[in-house]
């Protein structure tokens, strides 16, 4: 029987390589592998709907579900996961704690993004800001003019502008016409070399561990869709695919705990994975729905707070259901 031919859109990850370089096989599929950056397959794949598997935004896969027009389906792979207290930047100048950020100005890149729900649910839970408390600025971090991926209705007390159309969020930031700037990636130009900018907390690892320790939450950034057709039409599909991202996964782990040669190009890196052990414990970057249901629980009520789902979903109809239990032995 010839091998289901598909396309799959994903990070270039250590998590990934082994199924790009053909040590992990997705089972019965012959796959094209394309490495794109994120903010290139989400626009893609939800706008035109490019790929037949793909790494998704959290956030947008949520936003599309809840209103039944999802052209995906999700398996429960988590391929980015991080800590946001490092996506909060602030003019140090005039913000000295996260209460200053109160009917100020922040730039975003877009309202929905995921990176930005975990932020505003940080600020709301810890600091007491909820969203219609600042001003939020759209722009573009390294272009201007970045529209919205996906239509949104938000609530009436929510407050977004435009940047301006020749701006950056950047650029914003760095005059001194925002206070703030919440972003999966930096600040860049002017902006990061500008001492009066810098990151909202001071010791990000150390407030990223005391929530940890608080609330039991790896916040989960991403996830990979099916298109729906496929995983009706090949039941086998989605467990398959979660199978082997899982594996593919395992292989990395693996390389990563082999100190007789150092396999990421960073000094520490034995000392750092120890420290993530010891804070999240061995199994500290799991896929499935089981070990991560505080996790999902927790985004699925924030964005349903923050306007953004049409309704309140629930985790139990997140993913495909043949993802929800796996084998053993």
């Amino acid at each position: 029987m010839a091998k289901l031919q598909l396309s799959v859109a994903m990070g270039d990850y250590d998590r990934n390589r082994a199924l790009f370089d053909g040590r992990v096989q997705i089972d019965g599929c012959d796959p094209t592998y394309m490495l794109l950056n994120p903010e290139e397959m989400f626009f893609r794949a939800m706008r035109s709907r490019d790929f037949d598997i793909t790494e998704l935004s959290f956030s947008s896969y949520l936003v599309k579900h809840s209103r039944g027009d999802s052209p995906y389906v999700a398996v429960p792979v988590f391929l980015s996961r991080a800590f946001r207290h490092t996506s909060i930047y602030v003019r140090k100048d005039r913000i000295r704690k996260p209460q200053d950020l109160k009917g100020k100005r922040i730039g975003i890149p877009e309202y929905q993004l995921t990176a930005i729900v975990w932020a505003r649910s940080i600020l709301q839970d810890d600091y007491g800001i909820a969203p219609e408390d600042v001003i939020w600025v759209r722009g573009g971090i390294d272009t201007p003019e970045r529209p919205e991926k996906i239509r949104l209705e938000l609530p009436p007390g929510v407050k977004i502008e435009s940047a301006p159309e020749d701006k950056t969020i950047s650029d914003l930031l760095n005059e001194g016409a925002i206070d703030g700037f919440i972003a999966p990636r930096p600040p860049s130009g002017a902006a990061l070399k500008n001492p009066d900018v810098g990151w909202l907390f001071d010791d990000t690892v150390a407030e990223a561990r005391d929530y940890y320790r608080r609330t039991g939450i790896f916040p989960i950034m991403h996830v990979v869709g099916i298109r729906k057709e496929l995983a009706q039409q090949h039941r086998w599909l989605p467990a398959a695919v979660f199978k082997a991202f899982s594996e593919s996964k395992t292989r990395a782990l693996e390389l990563l705990a082999d100190t007789s040669a150092t396999k990421v190009t960073l000094p520490f890196v034995e000392e750092q994975l120890k420290a993530a052990r010891e804070t999240l414990g061995d199994d500290f970057w799991s896929y499935g729905v089981a070990p991560n249901r505080k996790t999902l629980e927790a985004f699925t009520r924030h964005h349903f707070a923050q306007g953004l789902s049409a309704r309140k979903v629930e985790v139990d109809e997140l993913f495909d259901p043949s993802t929800y239990e796996t084998y053993s032995i």
